[in-house]
């Protein structure tokens, strides 16, 4: 009888310690990032400042990718073209004395959700590898546009005079007020994406991703939701281009390139589909360790595919799963 009770009783347990456990990581990771900038008080601040906010960009860029790919199976392989798009608003504005931050945050918001919309709509028409290659080719296009604006330099980039103003103010200059600031855009996404996914319009976009034809004909329309998905998660991409312009106060076309994308699929692949803070673990174990083997090795982008084969057969659900099963 007490082994029936037992059984019982122990999965009605385990759910709420695995929610905890999931809560419990992102909590942890937030920590860390805000703690940051006191940490570099004993070293050297503006080095550790410098990799972190770069680590947050990258993160909130991945981030709106898994929105994509772990959530809507929608792989996408030009998603660094709105990354480009947030970019270049700071810098062709501020070439032409236009510096207000909410200036560039509003224009690149608008520019991407037009982009997002004219080829989401094309690129959804298509499905599989399909999609992928024309999402690729989009990405592409927006690439050598960036190569041909002479005016903004070409294909050797645009280095900004300064970074956004704020009403007028130059705050942002400050290291430690830019760190807030992208992380608090991060902490926002991941609010905002997290309400998505946990909305009826997320059950709805993981109801396509694991079956499409059932969700039509209970009386879905898995067009219009994917569709929404791509325009949200590249307008926050755009946002992520935007802070990375002020972060490293140059632009290039690089930034819209498909090999940017690939860096962005790599971090959310390691730090674990579908899952958010993932794609924030990810992206910082990506960074770190492209920092540390390019000391070694010029070649060590080869390193990265034996890294990644040995995380998908030994770590379940990437980095972040594996370390929220050990928590």
């Amino acid at each position: 009888m007490n082994d029936s009770v037992d059984l019982q009783v122990t999965p009605a347990l385990a759910a709420p310690a695995r929610a905890g456990r999931a809560y419990m990581l992102p909590l942890l990771l937030f920590a860390l990032f805000a703690l940051v900038p006191l940490a570099g008080l004993w070293g050297a601040q503006s080095f550790v400042l410098s990799i972190v906010t770069r680590i947050m960009v990258l993160a909130l860029a991945a981030m709106s990718l898994d929105l994509l790919i772990g959530y809507g199976a929608m792989v996408s392989f030009g998603h660094a073209a709105f990354v480009g798009i947030g970019a270049y608003s700071v810098a062709i504005l501020s070439s032409h004395g236009i510096t207000d931050g909410f200036v560039h945050l509003g224009v690149a918001l608008a520019a991407s959700f037009v982009f997002a919309m004219i080829t989401g709509a094309i690129s959804l028409r298509t499905k599989g590898v399909y999609f992928i290659m024309i999402t690729l080719a989009f990405g592409q296009m927006l690439y050598f546009l960036g190569t041909s604006l002479a005016a903004y330099g070409g294909d050797d980039g645009l280095t900004l005079a300064s970074r956004s103003t704020l009403f007028g103010s130059k705050i942002l200059k400050n290291d430690v007020v830019l760190y807030y600031v992208v992380f608090g855009f991060l902490l926002g996404g991941y609010l905002l994406l997290r309400g998505v996914v946990a909305s009826r319009f997320g059950r709805v976009l993981r109801g396509i991703r694991e079956n499409p034809v059932r969700m039509e004909a209970i009386g879905f329309t898995p067009y219009r939701y994917q569709l929404t998905a791509y325009v949200i998660a590249g307008m926050i991409a755009a946002v992520a281009g935007c802070l990375f312009a002020n972060q490293t106060e140059f632009v290039s076309p690089a930034f819209a390139s498909w090999q940017r994308s690939g860096d962005l699929i790599f971090a959310i692949v390691l730090g674990g589909l579908g899952t958010l803070h993932g794609a924030i673990i990810g992206a910082a174990v990506f960074s770190l360790l492209a920092d540390i083997l390019s000391h070694y090795t010029e070649h060590w982008a080869l390193l990265f595919g034996p890294i990644l084969i040995l995380v998908v057969l030994f770590a379940r659900g990437g980095i972040g799963g594996w370390l929220g099963s050990k928590s």
